[in-house]
């Protein structure tokens, strides 16, 4: 696990990294013999801080460094102090440095600290009985040994995108690729056959919903499927496969059930969002909705709306992908049978969909008209109190001049002004009552008419 200075070709700036990290790992070994060979009390505590204080600069020297210089500080480093070096580097950062290692490097170090290694997240399915058999491939050699109709990789690491370059003669699309790529050119036939599918596929969760996108080769009969993340689609069409015989025999049957469980995963999103509607519904039509239980419900409505909005768009992707697969002419009769029955399948979501919006839009004027409503009965009772204080507001700037008190001189002022207070009191009480009389009479009239 080392190598000469001599054999890595490096700049200046690689150069100057190298050497501060070996001077770091020299100066560590000589305080460590220094404070070793002192007779002190409490010695091992003072020689665990010492170490601790020397790796924690280190580090953070390294997690400045791009993966590409750690790498290259590890194949210079003798075998101890490139063991050292590694364990400082931060779990999340191990493959990457992994990844720009050789080959007999990358062994030594993975079996080193192997809990930095991402798991392999490869299968390889082959077609057995009828029925598909999932292959876990966890090296080069195992992938190798397969005869796949379906290979799904699921964050794959640049090394398993060597595997299936050696193994199949195919290279993968970079991730960046999968959502920087134009909509134009999603679907496309390269020179050699292979055909690129790149779709995006619905993600509902409880607490979020959002699409995935997903790339999709097709290369002598194998469908190879890669993605970020894992997704219910493709859990239910490995259970599906294994357990109908006869359910898929090539790599574009395969294809095209994802497809239609896809299809199927958004009429049920569709059906969830019936039944959150109903849920607001069934508050929205009661007699009366507060503030606070109306911005609940556009909080909800929003979500929906969302959501709704999503599923549109996925099928619409999924429609794309289906009729680029019909006009290639790839497709076997019954294949391009079922193809046309999907999009029949995504014409009926169309309607559903539209229904919804319009759903949608009803529950949002009833809210947002149950707020005006709310609204104007505060401010009619602020008019109210408006129209009752006013004659009040009349008489209380009489009383305050001075020809009141003028005539009121021979008696007594708290009697004066006590009676004064009450008579005010009693206009205000006529005016109060004859603004709900007027108010008890509206109806009536209305219906008079």
């Amino acid at each position: 696990m080392s190598s000469t200075a001599g054999a890595v070709k490096a700049s200046a700036e690689e150069q100057h990294d190298l050497a501060i990290v070996q001077s770091l790992l020299a100066r560590q070994r000589r305080v460590e013999n220094l404070v070793h060979r002192q007779d002190m009390p409490r010695h091992e505590l003072v020689e665990n801080l010492v170490r601790k204080q020397h790796l924690s600069e280190l580090k953070t020297r390294l997690d400045q460094m791009p993966p590409n210089r750690v790498a290259l500080i590890l194949e210079v480093l003798p075998q101890d102090d490139g063991i050292l070096v590694w364990e400082l580097v931060a779990p999340d950062r191990g493959q990457e440095i992994l990844d720009e290692l050789p080959d007999a490097l990358r062994q030594g170090f993975s079996v080193a600290q192997h809990w930095l290694r991402k798991p392999i997240r490869l299968n390889a399915f082959e077609l057995q009985n009828g029925h598909l058999r999932q292959i876990p491939v966890g090296s080069l050699e195992d992938l190798a040994a397969t005869t796949p109709i379906w290979v799904d990789l699921v964050a794959p690491s640049r090394e398993e995108r060597r595997w299936i370059e050696k193994v199949f003669g195919l290279r993968l699309p970079a991730g960046d690729d999968l959502t920087d790529l134009e909509e134009s050119a999603r679907f496309y036939i390269e020179e050699d056959g292979a055909v690129h599918l790149h779709s995006n596929f619905l993600l509902d969760k409880a607490d979020e919903s959002r699409t995935v996108t997903v790339a999709f080769i097709l290369h002598n009969n194998i469908l190879f499927s890669m993605r970020d993340e894992e997704l219910p689609v493709f859990r239910q069409q490995r259970l599906r496969a294994r357990i109908q015989p006869g359910y898929v025999t090539e790599g574009k049957d395969v294809l095209i059930d994802l497809y239609a469980a896809d299809v199927e995963y958004s009429a049920a999103a569709l059906e969830d969002i019936y039944a959150e509607l109903e849920k607001v519904s069934r508050t929205v039509l009661t007699p009366q909705v507060t503030d606070d239980e109306a911005a609940e419900i556009l909080s909800d409505i929003a979500k929906e709306e969302d959501l709704n909005g999503r599923i549109r768009r996925n099928v619409l992707d999924t429609r794309r992908a289906l009729s680029f697969l019909i006009r290639s002419r790839l497709m076997s009769a019954d294949q391009h049978d079922d193809a046309r029955q999907i999009l029949r399948d995504i014409d009926s979501l169309d309607g559903h969909t539209t229904f919804l919006f319009g759903k949608i839009n009803f529950l949002m004027d009833a809210t947002v008209g149950f707020i005006n409503i709310n609204q104007n009965k505060r401010v009619s009772k602020l008019t109210t109190i408006s129209v009752v204080f006013m004659p009040i507001n009349i008489l209380a700037g009489m009383g305050g001049m001075s020809e009141f008190s003028m005539m009121t001189r021979d008696i007594p002022w708290p009697v004066a002004y006590g009676a004064f207070a009450l008579g005010m009191a009693a206009v205000g009480l006529m005016t109060f009552a004859v603004l709900r009389f007027i108010e008890k009479r509206k109806p009536g009239r209305s219906q008079g008419l």
